[in-house]
């Protein structure tokens, strides 16, 4: 018997919603109460009245720019000029490319004919060589138009979410063709259309707070797309509990940090940046290596030699405090969103100085990231000041894995 919680359930259909007295939301009413929907669209019954499944439209490209870890110049976490160790990661030598690199990035446009960039608001500066941050709400649809502007061939894979063949963003043996393999590897030049969903297993657990991190990233030739700069990702809101804009409405500030060893050495544009950057390009060897930091420690990362050299530690794409101060005042409800992704080199522990944050109840200073481990953290910072927010396995801070943020008193 269908109860008043179903008469007011709504059915998502083109965009148009129809009230649950009509026939075809009727016919529903039934599997509803028999929790056999499953494989419904996920928007098809709204949890609450107020509830409204919308399908959120992004037009994203991978354009191919040339990327600076280091704008400043200087090591700024330390407030000084780089010191023996950083100049091997962020200055141009004989046998190095420095801290300027040819990237392939995600970047946001406006509308389909991808003519105009979507401007960062300044506080999103932060977000660096990130793809742009998607937020909705479940139940909600993501509908991404893809446009390849880069050299090579290139996708968008998410995490999560539901998807059909065509719009999982990766190619392999799985009895798909056709059209449904086109999302796969989108060629230079060409646009596809992703079409993500946002289902009740696609949002925040029982032990979650209102929000939660998914990724995405092209997955194409992921090693090397990867490495190239192709990634973002997107934040999912619990249902009934988010902004219009898809934001959590309990939370104040969200921050997305991305601790990630980006190993240039394995980029698509490894020749291009020798050629670029290095004085001395013609007697590069990629293979050059030591394991001797420029001091003489022996470290397994900050090393020497262009392959260590080659790789950033970097947050969200900068290394050595070059970050854009991430701000919040004492007592906001902060939320974090921490991440990693790529090959062997990374696995993290970002350290807050100064503050703590709750992760599934628990309370630290210290996360542990594994690549593509996807973790969301709550702050009510309480010690105004300007602190430092690094990885603390030591080498990685050594070789750049640095940056900082800010409370503000009240």
């Amino acid at each position: 018997m269908a109860t008043a919680a179903n008469k007011r359930a709504w059915l998502c259909d083109g965009g148009e919603m129809m009230d649950s007295r009509s026939p075809a939301v009727a016919l529903l009413v039934p599997y509803v109460v028999a929790g056999l929907l499953r494989a419904a669209p996920p928007c098809a019954v709204a949890a609450s009245p107020d509830s409204v499944c919308k399908t959120r439209v992004y037009y994203v490209a991978a354009d191919e720019v040339n990327w600076d870890y280091a704008p400043s110049g200087r090591d700024e976490a330390m407030g000084m000029d780089f010191d023996a160790i950083g100049k091997g990661y962020a200055e141009p030598g004989p046998h190095q490319i420095g801290r300027v690199n040819k990237k392939a990035v995600y970047r946001e446009y406006t509308d389909d004919t991808f003519t105009k960039l979507k401007p960062r608001l300044p506080e999103d500066q932060y977000l660096g060589i990130l793809g742009p941050i998607f937020h909705g709400e479940v139940g909600d649809t993501f509908k991404i138009v893809f446009r390849n502007n880069a050299t090579h061939p290139f996708s968008m894979h998410p995490h999560g979410v539901l998807y059909e063949k065509d719009s999982e963003g990766a190619g392999y043996n799985d009895n798909s063709s056709g059209k449904e393999k086109v999302g796969g590897c989108v060629p230079p030049g060409a646009t596809h259309t992703y079409t993500w969903q946002i289902p009740e297993r696609a949002g925040p657990g029982p032990g979650d707070p209102s929000s939660i991190f998914w990724l995405y990233h092209s997955h194409c030739d992921e090693l090397r797309d990867v490495a190239s700069g192709l990634f973002g990702g997107f934040v999912v809101t619990r249902r009934g509990e988010a902004k219009p804009d898809g934001r959590p409405k309990d939370v104040d500030h969200e921050f997305v940090t991305m601790y990630i060893a980006i190993n240039e050495n394995e980029s698509w544009y490894l020749d291009d940046n020798i050629r670029d950057h290095c004085i001395d390009a013609k007697t590069v060897s990629k293979t050059e290596f030591s394991l001797l930091t420029a001091t003489g420690i022996n470290t397994p990362a900050a090393n020497t030699g262009f392959i260590s050299t080659n790789t950033k530690w970097s947050i969200n794409g900068y290394i050595y405090g070059n970050m854009p101060m991430m701000t919040m005042r004492k007592g906001d409800h902060v939320r974090w969103y921490v991440a990693t992704l790529g090959d062997f080199n990374n696995a993290h522990t970002p350290h807050w100085h100064g503050n703590t944050v709750l992760v599934a109840g628990q309370r630290t200073d210290v996360l542990a990231v594994t690549s593509a481990q996807m973790i969301t953290a709550d702050m009510i910072p309480d010690a105004p000041g300007i602190w430092l927010y690094h990885c603390h396995i030591s080498d990685h801070m050594l070789a750049g894995m640095v940056a900082r943020y800010e409370v503000k008193d009240r």
